[in-house]
């Protein structure tokens, strides 16, 4: 028997502690010599990564992972601080890099006491983007070189010899701003990589180099392949039979390539992204088969495809999933990572036509009852400048409860990082926790969004601040316009990119009632000042060059113009965060403080950039939830420690 209740005060078979120290973060899957891994992020661990290993023949129910890296060691890596592929395995080792030292580390499987390849720096040298070179005994890896005295960065491609705890590294390739993809030939003869400059994001424009590689193994003459100041290439690779391919965006759209006789040649052209933004390194979009075919992953309009190329023709490979890892063959069928539309993420094992036959691992160990999901619905609506934007809405659902006859839901906007992000419809049970408490959601793919071509990507040069802004209001208004929202309980919520959205839409704008910011930016010149070498001259396309930019950045900073700000906000802070530091959420909290405006701050130790500890991210939801449910005027149904809110 369902009860009638207010929006918001509904019961939820989500509790914070459930998507913290009952959830775990499921890597993607590689097979190697019959053995499949993955790595698992456990937040109820302080957020340590982990590798996991099933080997034998898959049958159902008769395996068990197990696990390879002992605690505390953590895999992950710092370089560009978003790291990416920090291990690889070879001849039944494991070597990794640990994030509390960012050295590189030998691992024979089955043994427990790693031992360290790299001199012990402090963490000022870093390694990212492993490869095994086979022939040589060597790893191949990108290596980011911090100095005492505050200078930038120096990014390179060098090779550590794996024989010897403590050798020197060899220096392949210098002399870019930054490195990525090193890539070697079958036959170990021939190295390919990816550079760009500031100040080019690796989604403004990269280039794709091969050389030649001695006796010595090092490089001879580079040779250009692709890729430019106004290209994107994405992830170079070699086939079985040795043919150099890689995507492409010279199009408007990330499409497949291959290099034929100096020569390159679209494979299966189309209006899709095969592409992703390089945030972390090592991100694949194909991978191939035994038999020189290609597995790949597409964005179609913003939602996730699999098919295998075969003689240039793409053939679907449908799979109940969204957003998944690249499935990777295992027996006669198929393993992937990745989450249904209703149902949590999970390592699966398929059968060739996509059809679901044993959950390997899961993200969780609870279930929720389907009449409890709120299933995600594809939105379209015009928005600034005459364009279109995209989304998806979830309405609240939980199969206990009703709303009072005409109430509407409050709404949650989500504006997400990046910006180059992408809100997909993907299972979520972050969004859940809120859906099934009575909130609705709409999740935005803001101008600027991945998963729509260069061209919708590129709309947010010099309009950042503006564009999404103008998206994530447009959207709200839509939804309230139809009546499928209360248009005076509406909150935006985002992190990073995001909560710099959040800040500029309740400052510069009266459209939110009140808004949440994770490791948000204010001050535009801070953000250019402080914070890393990747992210550098980001601002450049976005906003604007420097030093002639100064009054856009000054105009565009929700900082300077804390009295234009009259809702309540919420700020939640990593006391670590190199790449948006807390100076920038403690200034707003200050202003906001002494305007005597309704203002919450939680700041958390030992956290950067993202929440990885279980406690942390429960108080995060839950203190979120009591901070709507006093602006609001609600009663939330979970018992919260309260939140500390000024002036209020």
């Amino acid at each position: 028997m369902t009860k009638t209740a207010p929006f918001g005060t509904w019961a939820s078979p989500i509790s914070a502690e459930l998507l913290t120290g009952k959830s775990i973060n499921l890597g993607p899957v590689e097979a190697s010599d019959g053995r499949l891994f993955w790595t698992e992020s456990r937040p109820g661990e302080g957020g340590r990564t982990t590798l996991m290993m099933l080997e034998g023949e898959l049958q159902a129910g008769s395996q068990k992972p197990r696990e390879l890296v002992p605690a505390p060691y953590n895999i992950r890596s710092r370089v560009h601080e978003y790291g990416g592929t920090a291990h690889v395995i070879a001849d039944d080792t494991l070597y990794f890099v640990n994030f509390a030292d960012q050295r590189l580390y030998r691992l024979p499987i089955g043994e427990k006491n790693p031992v360290p390849l790299t001199p012990d720096s402090n963490g000022t040298l870093r390694y990212a983007d492993l490869v095994f070179d086979t022939a040589r005994g060597r790893i191949l890896c990108i290596e980011e070189m911090h100095s005492a005295d505050g200078a930038e960065p120096r990014n390179r491609i060098v090779a550590i010899d794996c024989t010897d705890a403590g050798a020197e590294t060899t220096v392949l390739v210098e002399g870019a701003d930054f490195y990525a993809w090193p890539r070697l030939s079958p036959n170990g003869a021939t190295l390919a990589w990816v550079s760009w400059d500031h100040p080019n994001m690796p989604w403004d424009g990269t280039t794709l180099y091969r050389a030649p590689l001695n006796a010595a193994g090092m490089p001879g003459t580079a040779t250009y392949v692709a890729g430019g100041e106004e290209i994107s290439i994405f992830q170079p690779d070699w086939s079985p039979s040795g043919d150099l391919h890689f995507v492409s965006d010279e199009t408007g759209w990330w499409n497949l390539y291959r290099e034929d006789k100096g020569k390159t040649r679209a494979l299966a052209p189309m209006g899709a992204e095969f592409g992703l933004p390089l945030w972390s390194l090592g991100t694949r979009s194909y991978h191939f088969l035994p038999d020189d075919q290609l597995l790949c992953g597409y964005i179609d309009k913003g939602e996730q495809h699999f098919a295998r190329l075969e003689r240039g023709a793409l053939v679907p490979f449908p799979t109940p999933f969204r957003m998944a890892s690249l499935p990777v063959p295992a027996g006669e069928g198929f393993v992937a990572t990745g989450a249904g539309r209703s149902r949590a993420t999970l390592i699966g094992r398929f059968d060739r036509d996509g059809n679901l036959l044993e959950t390997l691992k899961s993200a969780t160990d609870w279930d929720m009852d389907p009449a409890d999901i709120s299933v995600a619905e594809a939105i379209t609506f015009p928005t600034g400048g005459a364009q279109t934007a995209f989304g998806w809405f979830y309405r609240p659902q939980n199969s206990r409860f009703e709303a009072p006859d005409g109430a509407l839901p409050p709404l949650l906007v989500l504006s997400h990082g990046g910006p180059t992000g992408m809100a997909d419809d993907a299972f979520k049970p972050e969004i859940q926790f809120w859906t099934s408490r009575g909130f609705a959601v709409a999740d935005i793919n803001y101008r600027g969004s991945t998963g729509f071509g260069r061209a919708y990507r590129q709309l947010l040069d010099g309009q950042w601040g503006i564009a999404d802004v103008e998206d994530c209001i447009a959207a709200a208004n839509y939804l309230a316009g139809q009546k499928r929202v209360d248009s005076k309980r509406m909150a935006i919520r985002g992190g990073s990119a995001g909560g710099y959205t959040t800040l500029c839409a309740l400052t510069f704008h009266d459209v939110f009632r009140a808004g949440a910011v994770r490791y948000g930016i204010g001050d535009l010149m801070a953000l250019a000042r402080d914070t890393h070498k990747f992210e550098a001259r980001y601002l450049d396309r976005l906003v604007a060059p420097l030093p002639d930019g100064e009054k856009v950045y000054a105009a565009r900073s929700p900082l300077n113009f804390t009295e234009r700000l009259n809702c309540p906000v919420i700020f939640f802070q990593g006391l670590d965060d190199k790449v948006v530091p807390p100076n920038q959420a403690e200034e707003m909290v200050a202003a906001l403080r002494d305007k005597g405006l309704p203002v919450a701050y939680i700041p958390f130790e030992g956290e950067g950039h993202g929440f990885r500890k279980a406690e942390n991210i429960k108080r995060m939801f839950e203190a979120e939830l009591y901070f709507y449910a006093k602006v609001f005027g609600f009663e939330p149904p979970d018992d919260i420690v309260p939140v500390e809110i000024d002036n209020l």
